[in-house]
């Protein structure tokens, strides 16, 4: 679910240390594939893909200004695993994605708000000057519950962070990149992109990982 937000991390790297001047990014899954249909937990995942170019500029007002990223495999390593469907008669050989549904939310909710908040204070920003939001589409609720933690007492600004997950689902790596691209392209009722708009990306997946850039959008 990171991934995408990670190979953007890479490629900025790579484009800053001169061995790269356009990269890329790509964020493609197709959790049809592994779904348990008799399994309420992993209904929600979809398939979905999603791209993006990052190109090296002289225009230090555009871009990636600061990232975070932590990883947690002790016991957190099979909060998302892969096992038997939960249909007596389904083959033993066959297995699915499965996940601790509540582990997993309570993992989100501790260590993703640490993570967006870091990012800011290393990049000089203050929360409110973040316009958009763009975190993964993992389970409505969780995301809600990730930004009125990461808020605290402050207030929340409205239409702050745009929801795809009702009709499109958790498409894993896809989520982030399909969100940005539908706010992009004015697809999305309250949410628009001016240049200089200051903007944070955040995920959390199997590892357990969490990783958060703040990008200043041109």
């Amino acid at each position: 679910c990171p991934g995408w937000i990670q190979g953007v991390i890479q490629a900025d790297a790579f484009i800053k240390a001169g061995q790269a001047k356009r990269i890329l990014v790509i964020g493609a899954e197709t959790l049809s594939r592994v779904v348990d249909k008799t399994d309420r937990d992993t209904m929600i995942f979809s398939d979905g893909a999603g791209a993006a170019i990052l190109e090296a500029t002289e225009d230090e007002s555009v871009g990636l200004l600061d990232y975070a990223m932590a990883s947690h495999s002790g016991p957190e390593l099979d909060y998302l695993f892969m096992g038997r469907a939960n249909d007596p008669n389904a083959k033993e050989d066959t297995i699915y994605i499965k996940m601790l549904g509540r582990k997993i939310y309570e993992y989100a909710l501790s260590e993703v708000p640490q993570a967006m908040e870091g990012c800011l204070q290393k990049a000089g920003v203050a929360k409110q000057d973040i316009k958009k939001i763009f975190i993964h589409q993992a389970n409505e609720k969780m995301d809600e519950a990730i930004i009125k933690r990461f808020y605290g007492k402050e207030p929340i600004p409205p239409h702050v962070m745009p929801m795809s997950i009702g009709w499109l689902g958790n498409s894993s790596v896809a989520t982030v990149i399909t969100l940005f691209d539908m706010v992009r392209r004015g697809q999305m009722e309250h949410h628009e992109l001016h240049p200089g708009d200051l903007l944070l990306f955040a995920s959390v997946g199997a590892g357990m990982n969490i990783n958060a850039f703040v990008y200043r959008y041109g």
